[in-house]
């Protein structure tokens, strides 16, 4: 494997073997992401390195690694979809914490408002245990008629 400068740039790219995500992805979950543009899911993935690119000194290539996705497994229930979007805010938390978060992508990146924008559509914690007071309020208030 070639070694490669400290400050060299990789550009990864996806290879065109999808076939583990197509099998991941429920039916009416592609369906979904077909007639709504934007939709989103969220899962977790595996990648495995197939092929690089770039890496002699004489070359005039930026080094650029090939990713296949070996294995993914995507949220289909509410409390999954949850879950799963906290490991990524606990992940996000631990980046910025470990001055990490820039090696996202070149330039610069407002992350604070990137990551506020990926949650504006999810119920806030606070939207969330309403919802769930709500709900216990409910329970508690069933009448029932015995005959």
């Amino acid at each position: 494997m070639p070694k490669l400068d400290d400050d060299a740039e990789v550009e990864v790219k996806l290879d065109g073997t999808a076939g583990m995500l197509q099998q991941a992805i429920p039916a009416i979950l592609r369906r979904g992401l077909f007639e709504a543009p934007g939709a989103r899911i969220v899962a977790v993935v595996e990648f495995a390195s197939t092929m690089y690119t770039g890496h002699a000194k004489d070359e005039d290539k930026d080094p650029q690694v090939k990713l296949r996705i070996k294995l993914a497994e995507v949220a289909t229930e509410g409390d999954e979809i949850r879950l799963l979007r906290e490991v990524q805010r606990a992940m996000y938390r631990r980046r910025k914490m470990n001055g990490t978060l820039d090696e996202i992508g070149p330039g610069s990146r407002d992350v604070d408002a990137a990551v506020a924008e990926l949650l504006a559509a999810e119920p806030t914690e606070a939207e969330f245990e309403a919802h769930e007071e709500l709900k216990r309020a409910h329970r508690g208030s069933r009448v029932e008629h015995y005959g």
